[in-house]
């Protein structure tokens, strides 16, 4: 699987973690994160990864800022994009199950590194159950 993969300074470590697992599994990734808590603008990353995806550059995307919502209102900007905030597993798995999430953005500043990584791995590893899911899905796009 191909996955993109940028967080702004509140990041690094998690980004690290994140494409450590998604190596050992396999996966091809393109890592576009800073590497340094130095501050950087969230947006440059967000729309680096949302482009891959929506391009079909990448299967999936994962953003990482403090609190996840401003990567993740960038990253929606895009066509054929939908990244979900999530802060558990459980989130993680409906954003995929109910909306066909593409992206998902970690909130560091609220999340553990062990939770981002199960996390993580819960998404790319769940499907979207399509039926009543599929009109609503087709719906967010405008």
């Amino acid at each position: 699987m191909k996955i993109s993969i940028g967080n702004d300074h509140a990041g690094p470590d998690y980004k690290h973690a994140i494409v450590e697992m998604l190596i050992a599994k396999g996966h091809e990734v393109t890592n576009y994160g800073t590497d340094t808590v130095d501050s950087v603008d969230y947006p440059d990353f967000a729309h680096k990864v949302a482009t891959d995806v929506s391009e079909g550059k990448a299967d999936f995307g994962i953003i990482i800022c403090g609190s996840g919502n401003g990567i993740a209102m960038t990253a929606n900007k895009h066509a054929k994009v939908r990244a979900a905030l999530c802060w558990m597993k459980e989130i993680a798995a409906l954003a995929r199950q109910h909306n066909d999430a593409n992206i998902i953005s970690i909130p560091a500043r609220y999340t553990s590194i062990p939770q981002a990584i199960e996390m993580v791995d819960t998404f790319l590893n769940t499907e979207f159950e399509g039926g009543r899911h599929q009109n609503r899905v087709d719906k967010i796009s405008c």
